[in-house]
């Protein structure tokens, strides 16, 4: 089953969960090899997401956003051999809210357009960020 957006179950469910503080959140991306638009324009999944990066970069630069990870996917070691990530990176938030609050601004909602055309397959994981340490446990 493929993923490109989230139910409102999902959403009420993210929204409910306002605990203080910042949230990761790790994107694994599939693109298409052509985007899929209403309106059938012809351009890759590649073009597509990257103009869902230049239209929605400034609301998460004006809710505190920032990218603190990101990498290209080499192999899968453990897992589905037939899942590969074109993108793979992990979005700092300030608050739950601001996740919200990008999820709902007019502008990032036009932007929306273009990852739904661009994207085959996506996770998206929502995650309390721990300090880093030097072992697996803590």
């Amino acid at each position: 089953m493929d993923y490109t957006s989230f139910s409102k179950e999902d959403f009420d469910a993210f929204s409910a969960n306002n605990r203080p503080g910042p949230i990761n959140m790790l994107n694994l991306v599939k693109l298409r090899d052509k985007a899929d638009y209403p309106d059938g324009r012809d351009v890759t999944g590649a073009e597509a997401y990257a103009a869902y990066g230049r239209l929605s970069h400034p609301v998460f630069l004006r809710l505190g956003g920032r990218i603190i990870w990101r990498g290209e996917m080499e192999q899968m070691v453990i897992g589905p051999k037939d899942k590969a990530w074109d993108l793979c990176f992990i979005a700092e938030y300030p608050s739950p809210q601001a996740f919200v609050e990008m999820l709902k601004d007019p502008e990032y909602r036009e932007a929306m357009l273009h990852r739904q055309a661009a994207v085959v397959d996506s996770r998206l994981i929502r995650m309390l960020p721990l300090p880093a340490g030097d072992d697996f446990s803590s």
